[in-house]
């Protein structure tokens, strides 16, 4: 029996087909981790943005960057009135309800609504019939009244005659004169009561204590009308020449005084809500007594002589009146002044293009511009346009010298951000592609 030959380890057979299989595994992985490696380094760079510059004169408007277009103004004298605003109610001169004085059935109405009326015109008519049978029956009354004081008139002379003759009684002669007298009074009485019926029927006719607007109408012909009457037969207003009711501060009595004395007919203006135009000019007409605790002011009253009928009764408007006038003030524009921790300020423009900010101190103003009254002097020029984005020492450009941006363009030798995104973002995929054909190989 032959011995058996010793047989070659399996492990020998099979390493041919495992060692491929390992290397390919190897390479899988390889391939994997560059991958994820080159997406990492893509997703950085599209995310990474350059670093912003900081400071004062690295970035827009530094000595780094690229000047800011800015609008500026020159620092001008001019006469600048010192005003006093403030916010007013008109309220009329006169404002009557007509009510009829005596009872009765409306005949006749004679305005119209809405009518410009004279004192005294004629607005309603009431029946007038009873009121003329109250006069016939006073008139008759009186009448009969002073036919019987002439006849006793008559009998007390006859009687005094007698007594010169001694032919009659003084008590008689006395009794004969207490008539007279009772009959003078009598008829005192019946001219009042003649007087009164009189009066009564002139009342029938209803007109207007004064000259106005008569509004809308409260009643129609054929009610019957009296003195107690809420709504009565009309409403006038007074509404030329009429007042403007405002209130100031206590702290500017003392100036609106002292205006009035320099100048007794103070120029006053009713202007619209939007103060954009003046709807009437007037003069200052009264201050009150007194401050009111509650809001710490003094309520005052301006007249207008409203023409053209502009103030309207109950209207709010805006009172602007002028108190003195400022002289050569230096004045720039509202917009030029900012306010910031430390105050207000400005900035100047220099020479070099270069703005300095400087603190300065406001006074008077109007609707456009504002008076300096230390910090600034005339002739400077200050910035309006673009402040914000200012600093001290920043470099500014005038409107018409080019784009502002032109030192920070491409091409200069500084390339801009938004140029050098693309390039990183376009490299990303193109090393991929070369780091997987390197694997391949």
């Amino acid at each position: 029996m032959q011995a058996e030959s010793p047989r070659e380890p399996e492990s020998s057979n099979d390493e041919s087909p495992r060692r491929p299989g390992r290397r390919g595994k190897l390479l899988g992985s390889l391939v994997a981790l560059l991958l994820v490696g080159g997406l990492g380094w893509l997703a950085w760079s599209l995310t990474q943005q350059p670093a912003a510059p900081t400071g004062g004169r690295s970035g827009p408007g530094g000595r780094g960057g690229p000047p800011t277009t800015v609008g500026v103004a020159v620092a001008e004298r001019t006469d600048i009135p010192v005003t006093l605003d403030a916010l007013g109610t008109v309220v009329p001169l006169a404002t009557v309800r007509v009510r009829p004085q005596v009872s009765g059935v409306l005949r006749q109405v004679h305005y119209k609504e809405g009518q410009f009326v004279r004192q005294g015109e004629l607005l309603a008519t009431i029946d007038p019939r009873q009121f003329e049978m109250a006069l016939q029956q006073a008139t008759g009354q009186r009448m009969r009244d002073e036919a019987q004081l002439d006849a006793a008139r008559v009998t007390l002379q006859r009687f005094r005659t007698l007594l010169e003759q001694d032919s009659i009684a003084r008590q008689e002669v006395d009794t004969q004169a207490a008539l007279v007298k009772q009959l003078e009074a009598a008829v005192v009485v019946s001219k009042a009561n003649e007087g009164a019926a009189r009066l009564n029927l002139g009342y029938t006719r209803i007109e207007s204590p004064i000259a106005g607007r008569v509004g809308l109408r409260t009643v129609d012909v054929g009610n019957v009308v009296g003195p107690s009457d809420t709504n009565g037969i009309a409403v006038v207003t007074q509404l030329s020449p009429i007042d403007v009711e405002f209130a100031i501060p206590q702290d500017r009595v003392d100036p609106l005084q002292q205006a009035v004395r320099d100048a007794p007919a103070l120029a006053v203006k009713a202007l619209d809500s939007t103060r954009s135009r003046v709807l009437e000019a007037g003069r200052f007409q009264s201050l009150d007594n007194q401050v009111d605790v509650q809001t710490g002011t003094v309520r005052a009253k301006a007249r207008f002589d409203n023409a053209r009928q502009e103030l309207f009764p109950n209207q709010f408007v805006n009172v602007q009146l002028q108190l003195r006038t400022l002289a050569g003030a230096v004045t720039v524009p509202l917009a030029a002044v900012r306010t910031g921790a430390d105050g207000d300020y400005v900035f100047v423009l220099n020479d070099d293009k270069t703005v300095q900010l400087r603190s300065v101190r406001r006074g008077e103003a109007t609707a456009e511009r504002v008076q300096i009254t230390s910090g600034l002097q005339a002739g400077e020029r200050v910035v309006t346009e673009g402040a914000d984005r200012l600093r001290d020492g920043s470099r500014v450009a005038l409107p018409g010298e080019g784009p502002a941006a032109a030192a920070g363009a491409p091409g200069n030798g500084t390339p801009s951000a938004a140029a050098a995104r693309p390039r990183r973002a376009a490299s990303g995929p193109q090393q991929r592609r070369q780091q997987a054909a390197g694997a391949g190989q």
